[in-house]
């Protein structure tokens, strides 16, 4: 988004109405604001009325520039609102619906906000313009409290609706993403993962869809993990050799060196998952050193050099990385260097680093603070013998 979407020239025009405000939920002086609005995935974007902060309007992951457009029509539409409500609106009406779903959606009171969305979206014209974005938060707040059927209920009845569209690309996606999600044993479950895999390549295939490259790119996630739910690995390596060629296609016609840099992390899954990493090493190695300060480039430098055995070349980069990292993105590259010493079969560096990991997550503060995470930590110290392999 910082690099495709915010630099939009189309955009200039909302300088005078909005305070433009990045916050970087890594650091710790941003933990009680990260903990406040309920961050529960990146990206995230919200509204906030300068009268009392509340949240006017969220919105969950990436977006086009015209969908941008729209949310910031939206949000201040849901801020008058909120200043001016008008009583005379019946309950029961979609937009006084919809006003009940947007603050509560805000406060992560996602339960109410699939009720008030569910409520907006049975109310509604055909021609409802913000039916779109509804679905779209409707479906975020069912599969955050993991209802699942119902999230497949609701992407089977919109997708035909928003077809074409990126909103219908997500629902397509997260539609498939919730079928996969369902237990074993749910009725239609099979069906469900057909149709929204058949739903998912049919966006993929579609020429005239504009999309990010990084929510095309999510697609295929999703498709691979259908596949390796399929127990389909010969299916599953045939969409990770689309979705390598993907990401490669899409850095080739980036403009800048954070353009391209945006796809790194994808790309580098998408090479683990060939078995292939260390067609990796020459694009974090353009990007440690376009962005020198940044630790992500080295950070994963060190997991490629990991799934070749390269162990000291990885030691040598995660260092790198560590000298830069902060906050809870830390979490993830203690693991990753604990393996690089048991790769050289030393399992005291090893369980010194997760002891430190341990240490450091019980020292974040409230709002950073994954106690998920701590127990991944301590489950993968256990499961390492002292002086064993």
């Amino acid at each position: 988004m910082r690099a495709n979407v915010f630099t939009d020239p189309a955009l200039a025009k909302r300088a005078g109405q909005f305070v433009w405000l990045e916050m970087d939920t890594e650091r710790a002086r941003n933990a009680a604001l990260r903990k406040r609005l309920g961050i529960q995935a990146l990206p995230t974007f919200f509204v906030l009325d300068p009268l009392d902060e509340h949240v006017a309007l969220r919105w969950v992951g990436g977006a086009s520039v015209t969908q941008l457009s729209s949310i910031l029509d939206d949000a201040r539409a849901a801020v008058a609102h909120a200043r001016h409500p008008t009583p005379e609106l019946p309950l029961n009406t979609p937009d006084a619906s919809l006003a009940l779903g947007d603050r509560a959606y805000g406060e992560s009171r996602f339960a109410d906000a699939e009720k008030a969305y569910g409520a907006a979206l049975a109310a509604a014209p055909p021609s409802w313009p913000p039916y779109a974005r509804v679905v779209e938060s409707r479906m975020f707040s069912l599969t955050q409290t993991q209802r699942y059927d119902e999230a497949v209920r609701l992407a089977r009845e919109a997708f035909p609706r928003l077809r074409g569209t990126p909103s219908g690309a997500s629902v397509a996606g997260e539609g498939l993403d919730a079928a996969t999600s369902l237990p074993d044993s749910a009725p239609g479950r099979g069906r469900a993962i057909e149709q929204f895999e058949g739903a998912v390549r049919e966006v993929l295939a579609d020429p005239d869809l504009v999309l990010a490259g990084d929510d095309r790119s999510g697609l295929y996630i999703s498709l691979l993990d259908a596949r390796h739910d399929a127990k389909d690995e010969a299916g599953a390596r045939t969409v990770a050799e689309q979705w390598a060629a993907c990401l490669e296609a899409e850095a080739a016609r980036a403009r800048t060196p954070e353009q391209r840099a945006v796809y790194d992390s994808h790309r580098l899954s998408a090479y683990l998952e060939l078995g292939q990493p260390e067609r990796a090493l020459p694009m974090l190695e353009a990007s440690e050193r376009d962005f020198p300060g940044d630790y992500n480039p080295p950070a994963r430098l060190a997991s490629a050099y990991r799934a070749m055995k390269r162990w000291k070349e990885g030691l040598a980069a995660s260092d790198r990385a560590f000298a830069k990292a902060y906050g809870p993105r830390k979490l993830v590259m203690y693991p990753v260097r604990a393996d690089l010493y048991l790769g050289m079969a030393d399992s005291t560096a090893a369980r010194r680093t997760l002891g430190e990991a341990i240490a450091f997550a019980d020292s974040l503060p409230p709002g950073q603070r994954s106690e998920s995470t701590l127990a991944s930590l301590k489950k993968k110290l256990a499961g390492i013998s002292p002086g064993g392999p």
